[in-house]
């Protein structure tokens, strides 16, 4: 064996067939995304703070917010986390039943809350609180809007990862699309503790 042989076989080369984790990669961009969004709802609760006051000729906080029942809607999403961290758990156990009666639990929890937050927006408006109205709706409407529109974004995947399972082409080495979409509910839900507190019960 010549040096240079020796050495070669001392000191692979490593290079030629490291390649990241894609798991990893996968949470890393999921992180990096979920701390992006933190900071766009920040911008948007930053926003409502700023024109609460500004109601002009509308309504206020005060008038228009029912407060008992946006707290039945906020415990409907917050109970989501808990079937969402079940589904997970039984993904992590390869039970895939389980797995989609949570998923579907956790969907049908979902759109519970969303339909509430419907039918308290209609509420609003009729009681003459519209985007246009003032400063304070605009910033309310676009605030609890986009967060709506993510619970709506995470119904949709939670429908397709349950859906995926019915039809068989879910392998276990998919449990990781599971920790992935629970990820992105329980930032969900943890935005919403934050408008939840700070819009509603702050400004009553």
């Amino acid at each position: 064996m010549t040096t240079d042989t020796a050495v070669t076989a001392a000191h692979p080369d490593h290079h030629s067939d490291h390649h990241p984790d894609p798991a990893v990669v996968r949470k890393t961009a999921m992180w990096v995304f979920l701390g992006s969004e933190f900071l766009f709802f920040g911008s948007l609760i930053t926003t409502f703070l700023l024109y609460r006051t500004r109601v002009n000729d509308g309504p206020a906080a005060a008038d228009v917010f029912d407060i008992p029942f946006t707290s039945v809607s906020s415990f409907v999403l917050l109970m989501s986390s808990l079937t969402m961290v079940l589904a997970h758990h039984a993904a992590g156990r390869k039970d895939w039943r389980q797995m989609r009666v949570w998923l579907l639990a956790t969907a049908l929890l979902g759109m519970v809350f969303l339909a509430g937050q419907v039918f308290e927006f209609t509420e609003f408006v009729h009681e003459g609180l519209t985007v246009s109205t003032s400063p304070f709706g605009s910033s309310f409407y676009v605030l609890t809007g986009f967060h709506g529109a993510h619970v709506a974004v995470g119904v949709v995947l939670l429908l397709a990862l349950a859906f995926m399972s019915f039809g068989g082409k879910f392998r276990d080495t998919e449990g990781l699309n599971v920790e992935m979409v629970g990820l992105y509910w329980h930032f969900v839900d943890i935005v919403w503790i934050a408008i939840f507190t700070i819009v509603y019960l702050l400004q009553v």
